[in-house]
């Protein structure tokens, strides 16, 4: 692992953020405001922090590099470690939201930061494990996505989003002039749907019942009743509120960063009737250090769709892909104010339409 590599270890720094809370109240500020800090430092101090720490566009100088990165063990251990830290974070949220005397705007505060910090330290590192072959990283993938109850990602994401990204098939591709409050809501609905038909559709195929034990979805949402029932231990109705809300929020943290990575994209449609071929032309990419180090690479999403195998180390950065003008933390709250999403988005997106594929 060369030195800048370390800066993925700053991934797991989102755990923390939840302790300034107290932290903050201790020293005077008022509890209800303290519970929105974390949301203050990702979408308030991230941005300034992918300014100060600039771009990363090297890549591995050549294929033997990239596959020896491919196969450090390192990278990988550190997204098997999200799991319990998650787990952990998450559990010591709920016993906060039980303890704190929160009123009303604290309470909407801290689920909406624990919901965003799952959407960052559970969904995003479980994107990572779901791709990869074998057992063990599939499945812990599938239970970090179900202890925030998006549990069908781990089947629809693979299954459908990546056959039909930039299509009017896919779920989690906006179309341009969408506003995200009309694509999250739509996006997380049928992305359910889809993975509950998806699983329906392989297990005929072998001959088996769509309704069993061998059903994935539905060992997903048998482990999805034993969370909640957990958190109803913890913390009664209350800590059951709080878990499903957090979820929640974290999924549609997901679907407004799918909004962002592939929004006015699209595949050419082909003589043949099919589409174009999946390339690193067809997703939106970001190169801010900083945010690519909290999130694995993410950012470097139009290599993660033309080589979906490909561990996030080992991701590369394609200078002709549709480049963001801003990391994922500063398109997030550009998102969120559609006029000037537009304003920005709506032209690149266009040009990036008659460029030749």
């Amino acid at each position: 692992m060369r030195l800048r590599d370390a800066g993925f270890v700053l991934a797991f720094s989102t755990a923390l953020l939840p302790l300034g809370t107290p932290a903050l109240a201790k020293l005077g500020l008022p509890l209800n405001l303290a519970a929105w800090f974390p949301l203050f430092f990702i979408f308030g101090i991230v941005p300034w922090l992918d300014t100060l720490f600039g771009r990363e566009t090297a890549n591995p100088a050549t294929p033997d590099e990239c596959r020896q990165r491919e196969q450090q063990a390192c990278f990988r251990m550190l997204t098997l470690l999200v799991l319990p830290l998650w787990l952990a974070t998450l559990a010591w949220c709920t016993w906060q939201f039980m303890k704190l005397p929160l009123g009303p705007p604290g309470m909407l505060g801290w689920i909406l930061s624990t919901g965003v910090i799952g959407g960052v330290l559970a969904i995003n590192p479980a994107h990572e494990l779901v791709h990869k072959n074998g057992r063990l990283e599939p499945l812990l993938g599938g239970v970090l996505l179900t202890s925030v109850g998006y549990q069908g990602f781990k089947i629809e994401h693979v299954r459908g989003h990546h056959l039909h990204v930039a299509t009017p098939g896919d779920s989690s591709s906006a179309r341009l002039g969408e506003s995200v409050y009309a694509f999250v809501p739509r996006a997380l609905w049928r992305n359910v749907r889809n993975a509950w038909r998806l699983e329906a559709q392989r297990l005929r195929g072998r001959g088996q019942a769509a309704w069993s034990w061998r059903n994935e979805m539905v060992a997903w949402y048998a482990l999805w009743l034993a969370f909640m029932g957990f958190f109803a231990g913890l913390g009664g109705a209350r800590g059951l509120l709080f878990f499903l809300a957090q979820g929640v929020v974290a999924a549609a943290t997901l679907e407004v960063i799918n909004y962002i990575e592939h929004y006015g994209l699209e595949r050419q449609l082909l003589a043949s009737g099919r589409y174009e071929r999946v390339s690193h032309l067809h997703s939106w990419n970001a190169s801010q250090r900083y945010t690519n180090w909290l999130l694995f690479n993410l950012q470097r999403h139009s290599d993660h769709h033309a080589q979906a195998r490909r561990r996030y180390q080992s991701l590369l950065h394609h200078p002709d892909s549709p480049q963001l003008p801003a990391g994922y933390a500063g398109m997030f709250v550009l998102a969120l104010l559609p006029p000037l999403w537009r304003h920005v988005m709506d032209p690149l997106a266009r040009a990036q339409r008659r460029a030749p594929t």
